[in-house]
């Protein structure tokens, strides 16, 4: 077993999905680079233009894993 320190340093490097005994699973990610908007129910989050540009700049490049994929490691149907 990894003592929580260990967790903590490889989970600055890449998020980590931890599994308890009953199979009930947590996520152990850093969140320095977090970035939080503050959004009503009533509001039209397309016009946030702070948030959306936030969105496009997430969702551009990078590694993109398949759906099914993420399912089949996850072990949903």
């Amino acid at each position: 077993m990894k003592t929580l320190n260990e967790l903590l340093k490889k989970a600055r490097r890449k998020e980590i999905v931890l599994e308890s005994a009953d199979g009930q699973r947590f996520v152990l990610a850093s969140i320095q680079s977090w970035e939080g908007f503050e959004v009503d129910e009533d509001d039209d989050i397309t016009k946030n233009r702070k948030l959306m540009s936030h969105l496009a700049s997430r969702c551009s490049g990078g590694k993109r894993i398949p759906l099914a994929e993420v399912k089949a490691q996850l072990e949903l149907s």
